[in-house]
């Protein structure tokens, strides 16, 4: 085995695929942004098709386009010929993947397209093509040269292939205002998922789980809540019962070595941390965990009258499985 040889190869490829993305940043226009429209427009779901090599980018468009908020799916045109074709419905629109833009099995599902008054849209090599000649909107995505060394094999033409349908599904996503909490809800077991299946108000402490004392207190009645509530910390409100500060292991450790035995007689409200961090009971607990920033281990949750109505612990959100 040559070393220098199959790095050089390896270059060549990565540097021909690479020139083949970057050649289609010339070919973004108004053709693009009417295939958007063409894709938002439909109603019912965006069937992909295409043969070989260029059916294998077809599947993983499809993939990504169900997987951001566009219903879509993979039609293999040999199976569409032999009965397939009984997916499609009137509302549908057709993505086609063709290089040569001549693909016997794609040209021959055309006439049930067409009569059932499909709209497509079609990548390919060749704009010029009797596939593009049928297409309503086609999107060049031809490549100069083939990465492969007998200029053979598909691989400059279905990398471009794949990034012109990774641009599509992307611009879709941000037209439909598609969200993190809408990537969520289509992969419930994806990490983003399972945190999106946790609210602060599935995980937080509430009534008399909630330490509570007045800033009138002394500290020792502040240990003996901290104590007994076990969260390491307890909210502290003024005469209204209105959050006010909080009181942590922390804040114990700096006010002992300040103020030694003399700790346990001082009032909360001289010891305690002002406007602590706080947090709503809709938000996510994987929003907690980013507010925790790995300093704070509680979060308060206020309610409308501006009193604590619970606390959020890390251990809480770690138990949940949500890092």
């Amino acid at each position: 085995m040559d070393r220098a040889r199959i790095l050089g190869l390896a270059e060549r490829v990565l540097r021909l695929e690479a020139e083949s993305v970057l050649g289609l940043l010339p070919r973004l226009d108004d053709r693009f942004v009417e295939a958007v429209a063409l894709l938002h427009r439909c109603r019912g779901r965006v069937i992909v098709t295409a043969m070989g090599k260029s059916g294998i980018i077809g599947r993983k468009i499809a993939a990504t386009l169900a997987s951001t908020g566009t219903p879509a799916y993979f039609l293999h045109p040999a199976e569409g010929v032999h009965g397939d074709l009984g997916m499609v419905a009137r509302g549908d629109v057709v993505l086609a993947v063709s290089n040569s833009g001549e693909t016997d099995e794609v040209l021959a599902v055309l006439p049930a397209i067409k009569r059932l008054g499909l709209p497509l849209l079609l990548l390919t090599g060749d704009p010029a093509s009797t596939l593009a000649r049928q297409a309503d909107v086609v999107l060049n995505v031809g490549v100069a040269e083939e990465a492969c060394p007998m200029n053979l094999a598909p691989t400059s033409s279905t990398t471009a292939a794949l990034a012109m349908g990774d641009a599509l599904a992307m611009a879709l996503l941000d037209v439909r205002g598609f969200g993190p909490d809408d990537y969520a809800a289509l992969h419930p077991r994806g990490t983003l998922g399972w945190k999106a299946l946790f609210r602060v108000a599935d995980l937080m402490h509430t009534g008399p789980a909630v330490p509570v004392v007045p800033e009138q207190a002394t500290m020792k009645e502040a240990i003996e809540e901290m104590s007994d509530k076990g969260l390491g910390m307890t909210t502290v409100v003024d005469g209204a019962g209105r959050l006010v500060g909080v009181v942590t292991d922390g804040d114990l450790r700096r006010q002992q070595l300040a103020h030694g035995p003399a700790l346990l007689e001082r009032r909360v409200g001289e010891c305690m941390t002002r406007q602590p961090k706080v947090i709503r009971e809709d938000e996510l607990a994987a929003r907690a965990l980013a507010l925790m920033e790995g300093r704070i281990t509680s979060l308060v949750i206020v309610g409308p009258t501006g009193a604590p109505a619970g606390v959020i612990h890390l251990h809480d959100i770690l138990r949940a499985k949500i890092v």
